[in-house]
């Protein structure tokens, strides 16, 4: 049947009576092809329209908000030897308990009495200060009384020196009367020798004014020689007093240097004595790092030094300790290209080691097992892999993170930006280009209104 005629009889014959059209019969494949294509072309069409969250994925590592709440090891404060443990590994301590004891291994610190020995020679320099103390203080009465005797023996000198001066004054007149005396004899002695010549006086005479001419020249000389030593008394007594003043000048100059090199020697035994007190300090600061004790309350989790009799050095870490209570918070390292778009407070969502979890990257809504944190930080420097380390701790509206999640354990974290189409995101995608993290600027510009009256 070739169906020329629009009067078809197909309907009217019944062709399943005959193989013939049953073999020639079209199939309605075609037409069921025709319609899935055509409603997957729809479905993907809607689904192109459909928002989608823009995000960052990168790898990151658990620790904790707080330095202090990281694992960390305790050195040794001194050179050692460990030996005796009272802990064991996987303990749990309170701060201030005794972790291990060491013993030292340094000749300078063997004695087991350094320390009040120390403070007794402390004591002994703290003496010696008292007595220079003393001893400055003697000499400090020294000076004033030598300068005191040294007054009154000028005084003495210079009342001596007028009396010398009064004294030369009365041999001086005593010297001109024996010298008036003398030249009255002689005179005399010249008249009666005149007389005598002329036969009035007689030679009994001239012998008397002859011896006392001679008197009278004697007491001249001996009033011309003590007149003279009074004199030269006088520069006796003048220059005793220089002498006097040098003498006790140079006395007061070395008591005074005496108690200058002994209150030195007191600085020198304060400094000696403060240094002994900062020794005593020491000593005993450097008694108490014997006992290595917990620095707060956590749990042993690894001995490194652990032999009984080893060596240690300062600074050597001798065991680690993880905290007790800590705040759980996830570090993630971003390329620069994408650091520009996480910003404080932002979402992060998590999937952590262990935890199984069913995600969809582009509808977080949708995703299972993930967690929720917000970021805390961003580091201002790149670190030494080229990243920027961002911190993230748990949101505190969302679920809560496992307890048994512990410091160290991996984390997948997925930064979520903007909600943009499908379409737009594999548009972006096939283009290279960042996500869109640029705001619109809001600010609205002012409005110019006209002036009332224009200027022609």
């Amino acid at each position: 049947m070739l169906n020329i005629s629009n009067n078809s009889i197909i309907t009217e014959v019944d062709t399943s009576r005959f193989k013939s059209f049953q073999k020639n019969s079209l199939s309605n494949s075609h037409l069921l092809f025709a319609r899935w294509s055509l409603g997957v072309f729809l479905f993907v069409l809607v689904l192109m329209f459909l928002p989608w969250t823009q995000n960052i994925q990168s790898k990151g590592k658990v620790t904790t908000l707080r330095p202090e709440q990281r694992p960390q090891t305790i050195p040794s404060a001194i050179d050692g030897r460990i030996e005796k443990w009272f802990v064991s590994e996987g303990q749990r301590v309170a701060k201030g308990d005794t972790i291990v004891f060491i013993s030292e291994i340094k000749t300078d610190y063997f004695d087991p009495k350094l320390v009040s020995r120390t403070e007794q020679q402390v004591q002994a320099k703290e003496g010696a200060i008292g007595a220079y103390d003393n001893k400055a203080d003697a000499l400090s009465q020294q000076i004033i009384a030598m300068k005191a005797e040294q007054g009154y023996k000028q005084s003495q000198l210079i009342n001596k020196i007028r009396q010398g001066e009064l004294k030369i004054t009365s041999d001086s007149i005593e010297f001109e009367r024996t010298k008036i005396d003398y030249d009255i004899a002689q005179r005399q002695l010249k008249r009666i020798q005149q007389l005598y010549d002329e036969g009035i006086k007689s030679l009994t005479d001239v012998e008397d004014k002859k011896l006392k001419a001679q008197e009278t020249y004697a007491k001249l000389i001996a009033t011309e020689n003590k007149l003279l030593t009074t004199r030269n008394e006088l520069a006796n007594i003048k220059l005793e007093l220089q002498t006097v003043q040098y003498e006790y000048s140079q006395k007061i100059a070395k008591a005074e240097s005496d108690r200058f090199s002994t209150i030195s020697d007191r600085f020198d035994a304060e400094a000696g004595a403060s240094k002994l007190r900062i020794d005593v300090s020491n000593y005993a600061r450097r008694a108490s790092f014997h006992y290595i004790t917990a620095p707060q309350d956590g749990y042993i989790t690894q001995a490194i030094q652990p032999g009984i009799g080893e060596t240690v050095k300062e600074g050597d870490p001798i065991v680690s300790i993880m905290p007790q209570h800590y705040e759980l918070a996830v570090e993630m390292y971003l390329r620069p290209m994408d650091l520009p778009l996480v910003s404080v407070g932002q979402e992060v969502r998590f999937i952590f080691d262990g935890w199984p979890a069913l995600v969809f990257t582009g509808w977080p809504n949708q995703s299972f097992g993930t967690y929720t944190g917000r970021v805390v930080a961003i580091d201002n420097t790149m670190s030494t892999n080229g990243a920027y380390r961002i911190l993230v701790r748990p949101d505190e509206n969302a679920e809560t993170w496992p307890t048994a999640l512990r410091p160290g354990s991996g984390a997948n974290g997925i930064a979520l930006l903007n909600d943009v189409p499908i379409w737009y995101e594999i548009w972006r995608q096939l283009n290279g280009f960042p996500p869109d993290y640029y705001q619109e600027n809001t600010i609205e510009k002012p409005k110019l209104k006209a002036p009332a009256k224009s200027v022609k």
